[in-house]
């Protein structure tokens, strides 16, 4: 995937500099090639095709963290929650 947009930006660059060097080219204009041609809709084209990754992260980030909510809600391994080591200390009065 990312070897298409590298050649993509390639293009566009060259497209840049050909404007920017033509006798009726500005830079402003090569800019603007560079950026609307480009930048632009590769950024919203590598957006889109990187949402089926970003999802499986997501999923594993959430499977990570029941994991380890779950083995701390039984640290001693038996399956059952811990109780209190020390008891509460009741002032008389």
């Amino acid at each position: 995937m990312y070897i298409v947009a590298i050649g993509w930006l390639y293009v566009v660059l060259m497209m840049a500099v050909a404007e920017a060097l033509s006798s009726q080219g500005t830079v402003l204009g090569a800019v603007f090639t560079f950026v609307l041609y480009g930048v632009i809709p590769l950024s919203i084209v590598l957006y889109i095709m990187g949402t089926p990754g970003r999802k499986r992260a997501l999923k594993a980030a959430e499977a990570r963290a029941a994991a380890e909510q779950a083995s701390a809600s039984a640290p001693d391994g038996r399956g059952h929650a811990a109780g209190d080591a020390v008891s509460a200390v009741r002032k008389e009065g």
